[in-house]
């Protein structure tokens, strides 16, 4: 899966480093080695190396928002 700037993601209780008890997450900038993320509760960035965020990913931990979800919601 790519990863684009601007992607909302919903945690489940599996992502290990959700500090701040948020349900969603939003990409703010993606570069070739890292993810830069704003969650829902908090009002500060987190940088993830992409390797790792692509693993929660496919753990199933994060689960993408798509633009008809959020459009319902």
């Amino acid at each position: 899966m790519e990863l684009y700037d601007n992607m909302e993601f919903k945690l489940k209780g599996s992502f290990i480093p959700n500090i701040s008890n948020s349900d969603k997450l939003k990409i703010l900038e993606v570069t070739g080695k890292s993810v830069v993320i704003q969650m829902n509760n908090s009002k500060r960035r987190g940088v993830f190396p992409l390797d790792s965020f692509q693993y929660w990913i496919k753990r199933n931990s994060l689960i993408h928002i798509d633009e008809n979800e959020k459009r319902t919601s």
